[in-house]
């Protein structure tokens, strides 16, 4: 961390994004005729207003107040006025409800570095500072704006662990992004980039740029693909498996557009923090860089769900139009880029061998279990791929409904009537829907998680193939052109209003036997991705289904032999599931400890 005498530097204001893909307005809300802006600095013409109540233009004084025992921060920067001229700093910040307050002011000229010491004991429920500057009589300039804290006991480095699949390209990016700032760079002790797959990181043409940046930084591992869970897992492992860490341990996806100030923030935050605590970046849309994917979440168990909002928490924000104010919680972070604090991965352990999908929320569950909480901070994010445009029918929902089984029978209340109830409601919505071969998909995973813990014997590897082949029988599973659907020009039916909840078995029910009995609307239709809820779907016959990427489209149709079997083969499984569920909970809760060790790992790391 950048030092500064017997201070340390906590956050930068900065003026402009990694990339240009990011909108303006996430860093400096200003007339752009006005202020021209780059990453450090701002000049503003005569008149001209900035200010940084913005996305990562605010300090989050509520999380600061809240988990860390300093009582102010400083904030500082350098300035150069036009003769005669003035710029005035106001220092703003906000309550739970978002009012704002002023807090200080100076108007500074000439050439010189000013310094303000500001209070950040009035923020417990919720709230942030930020400044505004205005050039008055003359143009004037701004830079080198950084925000510092009394230096702590606790001053620890941290190791990167990026987990990478044949993305080579996006690999290299997100590590040049990283190391290009110094910042960042200097709390870095080492970067462990594991590779999983064919077409190799260290193949690429840059890759030598790399090397030459972080020196013996990089530490370059080759494995068999073990999904992310083994690709984190392998470079936690390096780290700790003397049951030691010196560093904490920054997990980051490979695919995403890096901000590296939120990795300055992350660390800030839990150098200072008062107990360990774990420090997640939040994850901003990347097809739309204003957008927050979700503000703060928790699991729901009950529901096998893996993201619901905290309290205060929102999904889809607007982070140009609506802040984060109220101060939120969260019982896990996703891994897209979250500090693990050496302490909790040393108490925790490993994650559980899930090969995809869960093995974060269930380490954030059971870190949380040992006592250590999870932060998402509103001012650290990265972009990346919006879960929202990944279509649902594909080989990953295997993993993530038996992932999710998994989880909540080891750490929920896992009700046999519920979860099987649950498991009835996802499945049968998807045969009614004409989704076969996303229904077998699911059967499949229902099926694992009930034969037991043996199914993770190898990491997932071999689960892959077996999906690939399961669902080639099934033509739904198909993504076609869109001009491949519109023969005969098929007509486009959205979906009505949604039936009210105390409704929906009722209506499930119906559109199974329409289904079954074929009462259901003939002729081809084209039904948009929004519109494609079962119970509209179920409706007819034949539906052109577009795919949620927008890319193409899915052609389901009718096949009353194959709904029939999967109802039948549904029915038997959630009465077996619901009768040995409590003896299910039991075996994997027993499993846990020798899943998630180092010697578990170990062998999948060898290949055995």
């Amino acid at each position: 961390m950048q030092q500064e005498n017997d201070r340390m530097v906590v956050q930068r204001t900065l003026f402009a994004g990694p990339n240009p893909r990011v909108v303006p307005g996430m860093y400096v809300d200003a007339n752009a005729a006005l202020v021209r802006s780059d990453r450090t600095t701002a000049r503003l013409e005569p008149g001209a207003t900035l200010s940084t109540n913005t996305y990562f233009g605010r300090f989050a004084a509520s999380y600061w107040q809240r988990y860390t025992t300093i009582s102010s921060v400083r904030l500082e920067f350098d300035h150069e006025c036009a003769p005669d001229a003035q710029l005035r700093v106001e220092i703003k910040a906000s309550d739970p409800s978002g009012r704002w307050r002023p807090i200080d002011a100076v108007e500074v000229s000439g050439h010189g570095r000013a310094v303000l010491d500001l209070d950040v004991r009035r923020f417990v429920d919720g709230g942030a500072i930020w400044f505004d500057a205005i050039a008055i009589g003359g143009g004037a300039r701004i830079w080198e704006v950084t925000w510092s804290a009394p230096r702590p006991e606790r001053n620890r480095l941290i190791s990167v662990v990026m987990c990478t699949h044949n993305r080579p390209a996006d690999a290299i990016t997100t590590l040049l992004t990283l190391a290009s700032d110094p910042a960042a760079l200097d709390l870095i002790d080492s970067v462990y980039v594991v590779d999983q797959g064919t077409a190799r990181v260290d193949a690429h043409e840059d890759f030598p740029k790399v090397k030459d940046i972080l020196g013996q930084r990089l530490q370059y591992l080759i494995q068999p693909n073990l999904g992310g869970a083994g690709g984190f897992n392998r470079g936690i492992h390096e780290l700790t498996k003397t049951g030691e860490c010196a560093t904490d341990i920054v997990v980051m996806d490979d695919d995403i557009l890096c901000e590296p100030e939120s990795v300055v923030r992350l660390s800030a935050l839990a150098n200072n923090a008062s107990r360990p605590v774990i420090v997640g970046a939040q994850m901003l849309l990347l097809s739309e860089t204003y957008r927050v994917h979700m503000t703060s979440e928790w699991e729901a168990l009950d529901e096998l769900k893996a993201g619901t909002p905290g309290a205060f928490g929102k999904s889809g924000l607007n982070a140009l139009k609506k802040h984060q104010d109220a101060r939120s919680d969260a019982g896990w972070n996703g891994w897209w880029t979250c500090l693990l604090p050496a302490e909790a991965v040393v108490a925790a352990g490993l994650s559980l061998p899930l090969f995809f999908q869960w093995d974060d929320i269930e380490f954030g569950i059971r870190a949380r279990k040992a006592g250590f909480a999870t932060v998402t901070l509103p001012n650290a994010g990265v972009w990346h791929a919006d879960f929202h445009l990944k279509d649902y029918d594909d080989w990953s929902r295997y993993f993530s409904w038996r992932n999710a089984l998994i989880v909540a029978s080891i750490h929920g209340r896992f009700d046999p009537t519920e979860v099987a109830t649950t498991v009835a409601r996802e499945i049968t919505g998807h045969i009614v829907s004409m989704q076969y071969g996303l229904a077998e998909t699911f059967l499949l995973a229902v099926r694992d998680f009930m034969s037991g813990p043996s199914i993770l014997a190898d990491g997932g590897r071999a689960k892959l193939a077996e999906l690939s082949e399961l669902r080639s029988h099934y033509p739904d599973t198909v993504r076609h052109e869109a001009v491949e659907g519109l023969v005969g020009d098929p007509r486009i039916v959205t979906k009505g209003h949604e039936p009210q909840d105390k409704k929906l078995d009722q209506v499930m029910v119906k559109r199974v036997v329409q289904q079954v009995l074929g009462r259901v609307g003939g002729g081809r239709v084209a039904i948009p991705a929004h519109s494609a809820r079962w119970w509209h779907v179920g409706l007819f016959a034949e539906a052109i289904v577009t795919d949620a990427s927008q890319t193409g489209v899915r052609i389901r149709r009718r096949d009353k032999q194959i709904a029939v079997r999967q109802l039948r083969e549904l029915a038997s499984l959630c009465l077996d599931l619901r009768k040995n569920a409590p003896a299910l909970a039991a075996q994997w809760q027993a499993a846990l400890p020798e899943l998630t060790s180092h010697e578990n790992w170990q062998r999948l790391f060898d290949g055995d």
